[in-house]
């Protein structure tokens, strides 16, 4: 019986692994730039946290609308339909380019909100002008998201992990000249950061382009590539997948975002603990991310066959296996809670010792809850793609707002700021929220592909 959801893990990974990377890298630009920042001071530090609380929020807007191209060129992979496939990735391109900029330009807008947040000054004085520069790189990574989604949707998922290894890397190089001011170039602080991310995200976007103008794989797709020619049909189809997955990735990431902001009004160290806690919990949900990518495309794929008996148990598979990696993880935290956060600290600096110690045993106490939610997040996260892939968006939509607004949040917010848990309320009511959202996803889940096989047995 289990054995015909194991048979599957083998190549489920290897559609997986490329994404997870990817994603990993994702994540290793915001953990190198908290490392290489955290040097500098918990201010620092808790400003990278602020500023990037507003990225996160437009990013998870960006991601989620760019996965509405990956279920459309997965079922017209299914199909065998070129055409179909190639429309998607104009149109989808167009539609995040124009999201990119749109973007950009209310984080602009939003930057008086920091001092209205009850955030310390010293680290709003220092977010502003990372915010400034972070907030363009928006338009080359939203860009970027196209083209990956549309590999992804080809099941090549190995392009954008080349891309995001090359960002990395390039990432980690100017941060080393330009945070600290090695071999010669000025010393700019969380600044360089800043730069460091947008000149990787650039790159991104080039160097995947090249990669498919190169490979024929992808040539019957990118050649007569017009972008004045599109259909309002094709148009549409993508938003309304697209905006209702864009809205499941913002109230997720949102409740996130808004610990970040609720830990700021306890002061800088427990917003730096939270940041610390965050950053690693983003690592383990990049992997059940990748998960998320694969049930997304073999569903899709096997919808656009129209075998629901193979769609149902390959789905099955996916999220077995995302289970069993979360429980990895969650006893790597456990286990390690007080290790774990002095990679961001030095604990022997003894000019910022106090703090540092401070926000470390907040950070060991985060993380621990973190290991409680990890089976939730997994499950949430991979059932969520595989909706996805059966085009299934506005119920979800609704499920994920409840989960996270109507029940997450607001005892988030109680038991942060009105009981002695403080920040272990605060991720409390986030542990509430991922363990709703599960529930219900799977329960949606479970009758949609119930009631397609059923209908196609009469």
């Amino acid at each position: 019986m289990l054995q015909q959801y194991t048979k599957e893990f083998s190549y489920n990974f290897r559609l997986a692994y490329p994404v997870i990377l990817g994603m990993l890298g994702q994540t290793f630009v915001a953990f190198a730039d908290n490392v290489m920042v955290g040097q500098l001071g918990t201010a620092e530090l808790a400003a990278v946290s602020l500023g990037n609380s507003f990225v996160f929020i437009a990013i998870s807007l960006g991601i989620g609308f760019s996965t509405s191209i990956t279920p459309l060129v997965a079922e017209a992979e299914g199909e065998g339909n070129i055409e179909k496939g190639r429309a998607a990735l104009k149109h989808g391109v167009i539609l995040c380019m124009l999201l990119g900029v749109l973007l950009f330009a209310l984080l602009l807008f939003a930057k008086p909100l920091m001092y209205l947040m009850d955030q310390p000054v010293e680290v709003v004085e220092y977010a502003l002008p990372f915010l400034d520069i972070v907030a363009f790189s928006l338009i080359p990574f939203i860009l970027f998201q196209a083209l990956k989604q549309f590999s992804d949707g080809l099941s090549q998922t190995k392009y954008a992990m080349y891309a995001t290894i090359l960002a990395n890397v390039l990432n980690v190089l100017i941060n080393y000249l330009l945070i600290y001011g090695n071999l010669g170039f000025p010393k700019m602080g969380i600044t360089g950061a800043a730069i460091g991310t947008l000149i990787s995200r650039i790159v991104m976007v080039i160097f995947i382009w090249v990669l498919f103008k190169r490979n024929s794989r992808f040539h019957p797709y990118v050649t007569g590539f017009k972008l004045g020619e599109y259909s309002k049909e094709v148009f549409k189809k993508i938003l309304n997948l697209g905006l209702p997955s864009s809205m499941q990735m913002l109230f997720e990431v949102a409740i996130f975002t808004a610990a970040v902001w609720l830990s700021g009004v306890l002061g800088k160290n427990p917003q730096a603990a939270n940041q610390i806690a965050l950053n690693l919990s983003s690592m383990t949900f990049m992997v059940v991310t990748g998960l998320s990518v694969a049930a997304m495309i073999r569903v899709g794929n096997q919808r656009g066959l129209r075998d629901f008996k193979e769609l149902r148990r390959i789905a099955f598979s996916v999220f077995l296996l995302a289970i069993i990696l979360q429980i990895i993880f969650a006893s790597c935290f456990a286990l390690f809670r007080h290790w774990l956060p002095t990679l961001y600290l030095d604990e022997h600096d003894l000019v910022n010792q106090v703090d540092n110690m401070e926000v470390i045993s907040i950070a060991a106490q985060l993380l621990l809850i973190s290991a409680i939610f990890q089976i939730s997040d997994g499950i949430q996260v991979v059932v969520l793609g595989a909706l996805r892939g059966l085009q299934d968006v506005k119920i979800p939509t609704l499920i994920t707002f409840v989960a996270y607004w109507v029940i997450g949040f607001p005892t988030s917010y109680y038991l942060g700021l009105h009981t002695e848990l403080q920040n272990q309320g605060i991720w409390i009511g986030l542990l509430a929220g991922l363990s709703v959202s599960a529930i219900l996803l799977y329960i949606r889940f479970h009758y949609l592909t119930n009631k397609l096989i059923k209908e196609q047995a009469i």
